[in-house]
C-alpha cells in the first residue's frame, strides 16, 4: 500500500478501541479497483478505507481479511470476519463505505454493528 499518501487513525468511539493507526484511503477509480491487491499482508494497524463503497470482493488477493461496512455518519451496519480470497461480498445498499483490516482486528476492538467509528488525520483533523 505504498502508493496511498493519506493514512488516518480509526476508533471506535463506542467502546474506546483503537481500530487501526495507519488506514490508507482509497478514494478514486484506480484505488479503489487496485485495493489492497499486490500486498501480501496487512501489519498490525494497518488498513484500507474505500470510500465509496458498498462491498468488496477479494478475487486476486493472497490473505483473508475483516471488513467494517460503513454508513454515511461512520456507524457500522456490517461486519465480516476473515473473509478469505476469492470472496465477493452482497451488496450493502445503505453503505457509504467499506473498511478494510488485518484479520482479527474486528475481535481484537470489539467492533460489532451499532458502533461508532471516528477517523482522524495525523494533525488530529477529525473525518
Amino acid at each position: 500500500m505504498r502508493w496511498h499518501k493519506k493514512t488516518l487513525r480509526a476508533v471506535n468511539s463506542t467502546r474506546g478501541t483503537v481500530i487501526g493507526e495507519s488506514i490508507r484511503i482509497a478514494e478514486s477509480g484506480l484505488t479503489q479497483i487496485v485495493g489492497l491487491l499486490g500486498e501480501r499482508d496487512l501489519q498490525p494497524g494497518d488498513g484500507l478505507l474505500i470510500v465509496p463503497s458498498q462491498g468488496v470482493r477479494t478475487v486476486g488477493m493472497l490473505f483473508a481479511i475483516d471488513i467494517v461496512v460503513l454508513d454515511g455518519e461512520w456507524n457500522v451496519i456490517a461486519v465480516r470476519r476473515k473473509l478469505r480470497p476469492f470472496r465477493i461480498t452482497r451488496v450493502f445498499w445503505k453503505a457509504a463505505a467499506v473498511l478494510e483490516l488485518r484479520s482479527g482486528a474486528v475481535d481484537s476492538s470489539r467492533t460489532v454493528v451499532g458502533d461508532a467509528l471516528e477517523f482522524t488525520s495525523r494533525n488530529g483533523n477529525s473525518r
